[in-house]
């Protein structure tokens, strides 16, 4: 070969070699994640949902990318965002965000496939048309969140058997959780034959007032529903309760090591898990209308046991043994 025509031939591959890596980069999938907490509340969920796309063979950066979008709190950005993710054309949109992120990206869109973590109904909210066959480009995984709440009552009913007064926070700008939360909570109140207050908390600018209302109702302990905005917020809920000296119970761990009295719900970490191997599963092709929605039925009980003590509250054995974690 002559030096010209092999100088030309270099130049042409040398030429030809980033197309070619643009054209391998631009084919990687995408993920787009529509959440309503910031980065650093959602770190756990996030190395969950990594691990479960693992589990289908993708691994963030070498064969997948991911695009997150974060509404920090502000769930009236979620429709803007998620029509970000849409026009970016993702693969696969996770709704990461509770209901409210699953029904902003329903809106967005009918075409791209969507995976949601929600504790609500996916039924009852529109979502998937039902829990085996969601039809549609929807499917996802639901938590017992919502069910177990009673059980919170009941769990701190147990811890307080003296206190006949109790207050269930809700948030009422999510009625597809607060109402159906509210009437089990009260059949359970009923139950055990305890006076159950509704209060009411739109944004973290209600919680003071809030805290002041329970102290005019003069109840024993709060329960807290569970909700996006709560779950944002819970490190300082549950400060507002050690300061007021309010025995809580939320639902996740997060709660309690930051001073709540109690959590119990769902596994976070399974509940991500599965959203990633379902998010995985799309990636290699499978439909949302042939995935039947999953429940995650791993629920966790914690327990702050220092937050007990500085309350004068001695923690039932039988109690304190059934916990996943007692907190010192």
């Amino acid at each position: 070969m002559k030096r010209r025509a092999f100088i030309t031939l270099l130049g042409g591959a040398a030429a030809a070699w980033p197309l070619t890596v643009r054209a391998q980069q631009a084919a990687m999938p995408v993920v787009g994640i529509l959440a309503v907490a910031a980065p650093e509340a959602n770190a756990i969920r996030l190395r969950a949902f990594r691990e479960g796309l693992g589990t289908a063979g993708y691994v963030e950066g070498q064969n997948v990318k991911i695009e997150y979008r974060w509404a920090e709190a502000h769930t009236g950005r979620l429709p803007e965002l998620a029509a970000g993710l849409v026009r970016d054309r993702v693969t696969v949109l996770v709704a990461a965000g509770g209901i409210a992120s699953a029904v902003a990206a329903k809106a967005a869109t009918r075409e791209i496939p969507i995976v949601f973590a929600t504790g609500a109904d996916p039924v009852e909210v529109g979502l998937v048309a039902s829990l085996n066959r969601p039809g549609g480009n929807v499917t996802g995984v639901t938590s017992l969140n919502q069910e177990v709440a009673p059980k919170r009552l009941e769990l701190m009913h147990e811890l307080l058997p003296s206190v006949t007064s109790m207050a269930l926070l809700v948030n009422p700008a999510v009625p597809a959780i607060a109402e159906p939360v509210s009437r089990s909570s009260q059949a359970a109140a009923q139950a055990l034959g305890l006076k159950l207050h509704i209060v009411h908390a739109s944004n973290d600018h209600d919680f003071d007032a809030v805290f002041e209302r329970l102290i005019q109702l003069r109840v024993g302990a709060l329960v807290i529903c569970p909700d996006t905005l709560f779950t944002f917020h819970s490190e300082q809920l549950a400060k507002l309760t050690v300061r007021h000296e309010m025995p809580a119970i939320y639902e996740f761990r997060e709660f309690a090591a930051a001073g709540g009295l109690m959590s119990y719900g769902s596994s976070e970490p399974e509940n991500y898990r599965l959203v990633g191997a379902y998010a995985g599963r799309v990636l290699k092709g499978d439909k949302p209308a042939d995935l039947p929605v999953q429940q995650s039925t791993k629920v966790e009980l914690f327990l702050n046991l220092k937050t007990a003590k500085a309350l004068g509250i001695t923690v039932p054995l039988p109690l304190s043994g059934r916990a996943d974690e007692v907190i010192e």
